[in-house]
């Protein structure tokens, strides 16, 4: 639930900017499944440096989904159906000796669920939108030989969010749009709280048959839980007081009137106490609202 990116949600999974600040239509409804994944053998420490660390992998397969209540009221869900987290086995450079041996946990991950509430009427030419989240623990937060690896960060967690946007039509075929967001996430379990922050930007070509969408993300912690959770893998990708500043990139394609399919990468420009390598995601949608 709080990887380097929740593209889309992150994306992601971590900051729900699938639909930005505009409502799904009454009884529509947008479907995604993703695979979303990040190796990495180095991250950030809490001075903003990189260090080594084994060779670690995290893969997560999502279900994102938006549902029309009414006019104005979107209901959210982004579940982590199956969460794998591994860790390599340490070999001596010197002698080849085992050091560690590598490792790996398979389970259920974390899921969010988010209201959704349109501020301006649907069709204005400015939408503002306020969301809450609810983070449920429903991961495993310690678990492997040494109960280092997680598929969750075992903290129930509230986020709320205000978003902003416009859409543009540039000529016939050509359409895009442009959205910011602010949120605070109130966490537990000794986490400390975070501000976040972000923008995000979509063109649309061949009739809004193809979609190039850039994202922005900040989140800063306000440092004000434990140092590190006793349930935390503080060089993991849910460790506590974490920041970030991120970049990421997605194309969504539509194969059919209804049905896309989507890529995506994104990567930190600064970092504390996260991994330090890109994200990654593949997946495939059904947009009902079209």
């Amino acid at each position: 639930m709080r990887p380097l990116l929740l593209i889309c949600a992150l994306t992601l999974p971590l900051l729900l900017t699938a639909g930005g600040p505009w409502p799904v239509p009454k009884g529509k409804a947008y479907l995604k499944l993703s695979e979303w994944w990040l190796t990495y053998d180095r991250h950030y420490t809490d001075a903003g440096l990189t260090d080594p660390n084994v060779t670690t992998g995290v893969y997560n397969t999502f279900l994102y989904a938006e549902y029309g209540v009414t006019s104005r009221l979107t209901a959210i869900a982004n579940a982590n159906l199956f969460g794998r987290n591994i860790v390599n086995e340490l070999e001596s450079a010197t002698t080849g000796e085992t050091l560690l041996a590598g490792d790996a946990l398979n389970n259920l991950g974390d899921i969010d669920l988010a209201l959704k509430y349109a501020l301006t009427k649907p069709g204005t030419a400015w939408a503002v939108s306020a969301t809450m989240l609810f983070g449920l623990p429903t991961g495993q937060s310690t678990g492997g030989m040494l109960n280092n690896l997680q598929t969750g960060d075992g903290e129930f967690n509230q986020l709320a969010r205000l978003d902003a946007g416009r859409g543009f039509q540039i000529s016939e075929s050509v359409s895009a749009y442009a959205s910011a967001y602010a949120g605070f996430n109130n966490r537990t379990q000794g986490f400390s709280e975070e501000l976040r922050v972000g923008a995000e930007g979509g063109l649309g070509l061949a009739n809004s048959r193809l979609w190039l969408i850039g994202r922005l993300d900040v989140l800063e912690s306000l440092k004000n839980g434990e140092t590190a959770s006793t349930s935390t893998n503080t060089t993991g990708i849910f460790a506590n007081n974490a920041e970030f500043i991120s970049l990421g990139a997605e194309l969504n394609y539509y194969v059919a009137e209804r049905v896309g399919l989507s890529v995506g990468v994104a990567g930190a420009l600064r970092g504390e106490i996260i991994a330090a390598a890109p994200s990654y995601s593949v997946g495939v949608f059904v947009d009902l609202t079209r």
